[in-house]
């Protein structure tokens, strides 16, 4: 091949850097053997609760009292409760209701601990009353603290809203304000170690507003721990969820979740065991499969992993 050929071929475009980090994140994620196996049990979870009533064409409050109590069987593989309803069929509508609590409490957890980290970790001056409201919230005893809030407004949210909404909205609400401040924490200290940088010292020699200095540069780089805290999110408010609906102070009898189940099923744990069975496992799998995949999260967005 001549000088001249070498000259005129086009050169060869480079890897983005965007999409190198994006693999290098999932190798490491890849080479973390339980996030992976976490990860296929949590998508299994999901896709059976959504999509398994339409396979599974069962009404989850169809009552057949002919057909109560019975041990898990072909017409029902999960078996029946005391009133003959089917228990797969309650299940994935338990799991429908406590997978859409778990995400919404999440997020709104993360939106108060994001906002609170950012804020007192970036300004000094906020840093003093915003880190001991944290401190006072993780001083709170928060079980007695969701019973007496529960009590105080499920009539007024559900004569609002209607049985389900207004439980969902109260519960949602109750369980996201009461559970951000460790990912305030987390965040702050982030942002501790990242405004000292020299490009954020050099966006604000530039002039750059503090609003676009947070958000194009702060947030950024404290993503992974705000990543990290999203999935034990997850398992905390399902978690929460699950001891709220055991405790009767959750979502009505008509309404299951799978903490309801466990709660309905108690008092006939010796007749039909596999009544507390599979909404028990339900819940230990998903929060299992659920920490694993922040484990191998966390691994995956550690920069000594990455420069490895």
């Amino acid at each position: 091949m001549t000088d001249a050929t070498l000259a005129s071929a086009p050169p060869t475009a480079a890897p983005s850097p965007a999409r190198s980090a994006l693999i290098d994140i999932w190798r490491q994620f890849r080479a973390h053997r339980g996030g992976v196996v976490g990860l296929i049990v949590f998508v299994f979870i999901v896709l059976a609760v959504y999509v398994g009533p339409y396979i599974h064409r069962v009404a989850p409050n169809a009552i057949n009292i002919r057909d109560k109590n019975q041990y898990p069987s072909f017409a029902h593989p999960f078996g029946t409760d005391n009133l003959g309803k089917d228990m797969l069929a309650q299940v994935l509508a338990g799991g429908r209701t406590s997978l859409a609590v778990g995400f919404t409490a999440m997020l709104l957890a993360l939106f108060l601990g994001t906002l609170v980290g950012v804020l007192s970790g970036y300004f000094r001056r906020l840093d003093g009353p915003l880190m001991r409201l944290t401190d006072l919230f993780l001083a709170l005893p928060l079980l007695p603290l969701l019973l007496v809030i529960l009590m105080l407004f499920r009539d007024t949210l559900r004569a609002a809203f209607g049985p389900e909404t207004g439980i969902f909205i109260l519960i949602v609400f109750v369980i996201g304000v009461t559970s951000w401040m460790h990912t305030a924490r987390i965040v702050r200290g982030d942002v501790l170690a990242v405004k000292t940088q020299e490009f954020i010292l050099a966006a604000k020699s530039s002039g750059m507003r503090e609003y676009r200095i947070i958000w194009r540069h702060i947030l950024p780089n404290v993503l992974s721990s705000i990543m990290v805290s999203a999935t034990l999110g997850i398992a905390s408010a399902i978690i929460t969820e699950s001891a709220l609906s055991f405790l009767g102070l959750g979502f009505p009898s008509d309404f299951p979740t799978w903490g309801r189940l466990l709660f309905d099923g108690a008092n006939f744990l010796q007749l039909t065991p596999s009544r507390v069975l599979w909404p028990g496992l339900a819940i230990s799998l998903t929060v299992l499969s659920v920490n694993y995949v922040g484990d191998a999260i966390r691994d995956a967005l550690d920069p000594r992993s990455l420069k490895r």
